[in-house]
């Protein structure tokens, strides 16, 4: 039985409930109790439930800086349900802050050092249940990696949708605008307002990129409360989900339900018919195989690419779509997708509510809440199914993820949607880079070609961290006379945000001896998107057959050298223990 508060000290030695860790170590660690009454523990606060409560907060960027606030509701969650709250942080970067110069090499090794540093607090003290809190790229997924480690009971709390800009334009816009300053096509004045105006308050960013996506797998996944992704972040019902997460994780612990209960391979799969349908991050792909991994379970690119043929996009987002992700929670979220998923979902998997995803859809879809919060579509005359599709009237028959494979790559992935339709099968000559720097400069000085194919190699996770080429993917959507035109290849990595035939992740890495560190100026490369093809076709500009193609790069591999990445600190420690992007770019030490 668990010792009720009080300020009796003989509760100090108390008669332990050997259920839970913490009161376990408290028969061996007496300095423990000491150490923790010099803070905010009164003597009973010692013999109840110890629940972490990690965030990312921070002043990292808006994703972060306002979870301080869910931590303080989170905590009093804990309490009010019986438990004691001690709160924690190891803060996050964000992409968007890191991108165009060599930070952009830390934000995918950062998933891991989070994840660790979860582990860390969890395990050294130890905690008897955990919940966490975050909303940027990686702190997401690395939250839920750390879960997964750890199977305790879990709740995770994603921390809501940044407002959209003035009419309802997103961040991501800025970009565009900047190479039009440049030109002169914009005046600077006008991008100077847009900038002080694009992010209004805290939250991920507006559009479907990683960090929206990944609140999306969370719920979709089972391991946060339903309707608690993408959140407005500016609404009190953020804050309320919070709280309900903390008194909602001291029930899983008296039942006894842990991250794996929920973590199988079936939410898996409906966390990838879900991924098909708000047409989600290729970076998820990457997100939900690590996690999956932590669980015990195997999950590949191929379940992708099986499950996005045959499940419809649903949801009009930014930035292939229409609407900032705020309008996808005010159409009524996770719930009311899933609601048009019902029949292919597996409505009997278990979530953090202690209900199954059927059990929730029944007790929320459609409700009075969710009517009422679809009122708010008002302010922006929209319509509910303007966001959210239905199954029979869909924005795209069938998913995004397309995985591509050939003699260039045994796995690739690209966006279908965010590439033309002149662009879905591309033959033309490789432009062909080390590093993303010198391929943005020769784009900026006008030395790649309408129809060329640039390749920027040397980019995956061992080679720089794998970083994302968004800035030089933008810059190549922007050109007039590139954007339509012209075709990038890489082993690193693409934000959610991206447009164009953008071919990343691919495996293996140049680094590793993969296909693209053989590839020359001039080879003619073939992306088929249709048919699923990644193949060089052509050397010095000809054409030539597989058996020419396979002779040339035989020859190639023979003469190569590989380079010598000058890695030091964290990221040496990353490149040496990482596994392959499409198989989750995770640590090797992590499950099997």
């Amino acid at each position: 039985m668990i010792v009720q508060p009080t300020e009796d000290h003989a509760e100090i030695l108390p008669d332990v409930d050997n259920r839970l860790a913490s009161q376990r170590t408290r028969t061996v660690s007496f300095e423990g109790d000491a150490l923790r009454l010099s803070m905010d523990w009164s003597v009973g606060d010692l013999s109840l439930p110890q629940i972490l409560v990690e965030t990312t907060a921070g002043s990292s960027h808006p994703s972060s800086y306002h979870l301080g606030e869910l931590a303080d509701e989170i905590g009093k969650g804990v309490l009010q349900a019986g438990g004691k709250p001690a709160d924690y942080t190891t803060t996050d970067i964000c992409d968007g802050i890191a991108q165009a110069h060599s930070g952009m090499n830390f934000p995918l090794a950062s998933r891991e050092f989070i994840a660790d540093m979860v582990e860390i607090h969890a395990r050294a003290t130890p905690f008897d249940a955990v919940v966490t809190s975050s909303s940027g790229d990686k702190a997401g997924p690395a939250h839920l990696i750390a879960l997964a480690r750890l199977d305790l009971p879990a709740i995770h709390v994603p921390g809501g949708a940044m407002a959209s800009g003035p009419q309802l334009r997103s961040n991501e816009e800025l970009w565009n605008m900047s190479v039009e300053v440049t030109r002169g096509t914009l005046p600077r004045e006008e991008f100077l307002a847009f900038q002080r105006f694009a992010c209004p308050g805290c939250g991920a960013c507006q559009y479907m990129g990683t960090a929206a996506t990944m609140q999306v797998m969370a719920e979709a996944l089972g391991m946060a409360l339903p309707w608690s992704a993408l959140v407005p972040a500016t609404m009190a019902e953020l804050r309320r989900a919070a709280r309900a997460a903390g008194i909602g994780v001291m029930a899983l612990l008296k039942a006894g339900i842990t991250a794996r209960t929920v973590l199988t391979r079936e939410a898996f799969e409906n966390a990838i018919m879900v991924h098909a349908a708000i047409g989600g991050s290729l970076n998820g792909v990457m997100h939900l195989i690590a996690i999956a991994r932590e669980a015990g379970i195997e999950l590949t690119a191929e379940d992708f690419h099986r499950i996005h043929r045959s499940t419809p996009v649903l949801v009009d987002a930014k930035t292939a779509g229409r609407y900032p992700t705020e309008l996808f929670w005010y159409a009524g979220g996770v719930p009311q997708l899933m609601t048009q998923l019902a029949d292919r979902l597996h409505l009997d998997a278990i979530t953090v509510s202690g209900r199954t995803v059927g059990e929730n859809l029944e007790r929320l879809s459609g409700s009075q809440l969710q009517r009422q919060a679809a009122l708010f579509l008002g302010n922006y005359h929209v319509q509910a199914r303007q966001v959210i599709h239905s199954a029979g009237e869909p924005v795209y028959a069938s998913g995004s993820t397309v995985l591509l494979t050939g003699n260039l790559a045994e796995g690739a992935l690209v966006k279908s949607h965010a590439v033309a339709e002149n662009m879905q099968r591309h033959v033309g000559p490789a432009k062909v880079f080390d590093t993303e720097p010198d391929a943005v400069d020769a784009v900026v000085s006008g030395r790649v070609d309408a129809g060329d194919v640039i390749v920027v190699r040397y980019q995956g996770p061992k080679a720089t961290g794998m970083p994302e080429l968004f800035f030089l993917s933008e810059l190549v959507a922007a050109d007039p006379g590139l954007g339509a035109t012209t075709a990038l290849v890489t082993d690193g990595r693409f934000s959610g945000a991206s447009r164009g035939p953008c071919v990343g992740y691919a495996y293996p890495e140049a680094l590793d001896g993969g296909p693209l560190a053989f590839v020359v100026d001039g080879d003619l490369i073939e992306i088929d998107i249709g048919a699923g093809g990644l193949d060089l076709v052509g050397i010095a500009g000809v054409q030539a057959d597989a058996v020419a193609i396979g002779r040339e790069l035989d020859a190639r591999r023979a003469r190569w050298q590989p380079p010598r990445p000058a890695h030091t600190g964290a990221l040496a420690q990353y490149s040496a223990l990482c596994l392959p992007a499409l198989l989750g770019a995770g640590l090797s030490t992590g499950m099997p």
